[in-house]
């Protein structure tokens, strides 16, 4: 179990992005962030979920054109991660996983917060592209307990089976390598030009590497995001051509 250490309150956590490849552990570092912290991850899939589910007029709209085969635009997603920014939670900050994924959605959030105390920092999670395929296409889990193992990594005893029950383990049918050359695909294509933004930005950007133990990895976020707050204490001139007004997404 992750230690709470005792320097957390001397970091006022703001907006916390987090990038990187599928399969680099980006789930794992929001929920610890979210523990020590005591702030919220944002997840454009939730909200998009939990907008469908309750009828909203943004997952009724969201319905019609999934509904039709149609993406759902960057407009809609913003509005969305708009309505969850005007909740109380957010105040001291929040995590954001999977938004902002293109270069428009990172402009936008910009524009956004620009009046709020803190800017978005991001935290870019690099581990090597085969790492990534066996962290992926080697994961199998147990469907009775749970439990989660790695043919490369963290095998079972016996191949195929749970060591603790004995239940036949299971693969998911997108941790396939089409699957993972699909996605890293469409990461190359779009988010790694969000990365780009961010490190145009320079003191708003961090880069840690990702393949090493799990508290290791929080510890470099950890170290990386006290540094990005120093620095974006101080004042910090915007890029050339970049637009700082705060805009609302018309839906």
């Amino acid at each position: 179990m992750m230690q709470r250490p005792d320097n957390t309150k001397e970091v006022l956590p703001g907006p916390v992005l987090l990038l990187g490849a599928p399969g680099v552990g980006k789930g794992t570092q929001a929920k610890r962030l979210m523990d020590e912290f005591g702030i919220p991850q944002i997840s454009t899939g939730d909200l998009l979920r939990e907008h469908r589910k309750n009828q909203t007029q943004l997952g009724l709209m969201a319905d019609a054109l999934m509904s039709s085969g149609q993406l759902v635009p960057d407009d809609l997603v913003n509005k969305m991660v708009e309505t969850r920014l005007q909740q109380p939670d957010t105040q001291r900050g929040y995590i954001l996983d999977g938004f902002p994924r293109t270069l428009n959605q990172a402009e936008w959030l910009d524009a956004q917060l620009t009046d709020a105390p803190l800017p978005v920092v991001a935290v870019s999670i690099v581990v090597p592209e085969q790492v990534l395929l066996e962290r992926i296409t080697g994961r199998f889990s147990c469907p009775v307990c749970g439990t989660i193992y790695n043919q490369f990594s963290h095998p079972p005893l016996q191949p195929g089976v749970c060591d603790r029950d004995g239940t036949a383990l299971i693969q998911r049918s997108d941790d396939t390598e089409p699957v993972f050359r699909e996605r890293m695909k469409a990461f190359q294509a779009k988010t790694s030009a969000v990365i780009e933004y961010y490190k145009a930005h320079g003191s708003r950007f961090a880069q840690v590497e990702g393949d090493a133990p799990v508290d290791q990895v929080t510890g470099a976020i950890r170290a990386a995001l006290r540094r990005l707050r120093q620095a974006a204490a101080l004042p910090q001139p915007s890029p050339a051509g970049t637009t700082r007004l705060k805009t609302t997404s018309n839906v």
